[in-house]
């Protein structure tokens, strides 16, 4: 990997611009494709996409973590959590708990009384897009990450990672259901969300606890 040699003043100043930028994008992309699923997946009634969205919103509380982590690390320059962030992070796990159970539960429902959506396509579509927009945005996580030993950026780029297989689960979820009309593969999607949420609520106390990588990052 190319290092850009700057001077340590101006090294900083281009780490925390491209930090803070790629904090920003992940927010308002998350944001908006939050709107997008949510609505959608209440207007063609489908579990997985609607669980997606909520997903996306959860998500949002993350990146701000990440944006007020960069912000503070500006004036200090330590990556150790400070009170705004665990408290944040102890929200989002909280809220990636709710949506699990919610999840869960309603897929379990949908499931058993045999429910089906109007359709999928919407799912297909939004995956596609997530997929897409998601690979660019950890691209540029792990370049800049590396370029400047962030191992904040990094574990933050892991956890895109999260995202990249949660838009596959819609995906093959929302495809099985367009070819098949099986109800079900709606409802297993629901089911896989619901797991990498858990996974995703685990993470989030964790680092609270003090651990600064998270997202199954390696700390050294």
């Amino acid at each position: 990997m190319e290092t850009i040699l700057f001077r340590p003043d101006k090294r900083q100043a281009y780490f925390y611009k491209w930090g803070t930028a790629l904090s920003l994008i992940t927010i308002f992309y998350n944001i908006a494709e939050g709107v997008v699923s949510v609505l959608f997946g209440l207007e063609d009634e489908t579990i997985a996409l609607f669980g997606f969205g909520l997903d996306s919103f959860v998500e949002v509380m993350s990146g701000i973590g990440i944006w007020h982590m960069i912000r503070r690390m500006r004036v200090n320059s330590t990556s150790n959590h400070d009170r705004f962030e665990q408290t944040a992070l102890k929200i989002t796990g909280t809220a990636f708990y709710i949506l699990t159970a919610g999840l869960v539960l309603t897929a379990a429902i949908t499931l058993l009384k045999g429910h089906k959506p109007e359709t999928t396509l919407w799912g297909i579509i939004i995956a596609s897009v997530s997929i897409l927009f998601m690979r660019l945005l950890i691209h540029y996580k792990v370049k800049i990450g590396r370029q400047f030993n962030s191992q904040a950026l990094l574990a933050d780029a892991n956890c895109s990672r999260v995202c990249v297989y949660l838009s596959l689960v819609l995906l093959a979820s929302s495809a099985g259901y367009e070819i098949t009309g099986i109800g079900g593969f709606d409802s297993i999607g629901a089911f896989g969300i619901a797991i990498f949420s858990l996974r995703e609520g685990r993470e989030a106390f964790e680092k609270a606890k003090g651990k600064s990588c998270g997202c199954n990052d390696k700390c050294n």
